[in-house]
């Protein structure tokens, strides 16, 4: 028997961007050109992303990965935490439960 667990809601978590450029580019004094260099990218692209507006594809959590020395499944569960914090501010998708109670696990 399954149990669900109604856990508090969640924060607004940092965009992955956000953190690259918080807790690696401006200590490490990492320019946004010397990173896109380094990652193989546009310049454009890492300062989209960097400024929120991109999204962490599962290729460049790799990058990111091999750059800076993390797991590639740190900036993708970061970019998978924003991503439904943006989706439960929606509205509630309008779709049935095929099977019992499964809909109450989204608030």
């Amino acid at each position: 028997m399954a149990t669900i667990i109604k856990t508090a809601r969640m924060h607004h978590p940092a965009h992955p961007g956000e953190v690259l450029r918080a807790l690696y580019l401006k200590p490490l004094g990492v320019t946004i050109t010397q990173a896109a260099d380094a990652l193989g990218v546009t310049r454009k692209h890492v300062s989209t992303m960097v400024n929120g507006r991109a999204p962490v594809t599962p290729d460049m959590a790799v990058r990111l990965a091999i750059v800076f020395a993390t797991e590639p499944e740190l900036w993708m569960n970061m970019q998978a935490q924003h991503d439904l914090w943006a989706v439960k501010r929606q509205p509630r998708p309008k779709v049935r439960p095929l099977v019992g109670r499964v809909a109450l696990a989204y608030p």
